[in-house]
């Protein structure tokens, strides 16, 4: 239960901040406060570091509790969580890219649907 909760509780900072700056932050500070802009996502940059950490320790941890290692929606899962790894490395090289954030925030999304499934 502890897990599930860390786990839970480590994928809303990850998500849940993503939405808020989207949709709060980011139309707020924009053309306004670079700087204060750039502050924000730095923060949330180490928020979100701290989120993975927990959410691969515990997400491990479960797989192997509950004996989930051959099922194919935590494979495809686990392929989103490297393909959004793979798009926050780039979003952080090319930060203007607005479409990198959306697809980091959707494919999240789905690995959040494909953990919920997953979990029942």
């Amino acid at each position: 239960m502890i897990l599930r909760y860390l786990h839970v509780l480590a994928m809303a900072v990850f998500v849940g901040g993503q939405l808020v700056l989207a949709v709060a932050v980011v139309p707020a500070l924009r053309g306004r406060d670079r700087e204060a802009l750039r502050a924000a996502a730095r923060r949330f940059g180490w928020a979100t570091i701290a989120a993975l950490g927990v959410l691969i320790v515990t997400g491990v941890w479960m797989a192997s509790r509950y004996d989930l290692w051959s099922s194919g929606t935590l494979h495809l899962k686990l392929a989103l969580v490297v393909v959004v790894g793979a798009l926050i490395l780039w979003h952080l090289r090319r930060g203007a890219a607005h479409w990198l954030q959306a697809a980091i925030f959707l494919v999240s999304l789905v690995i959040v649907w494909l953990g919920l499934s997953l979990a029942h």
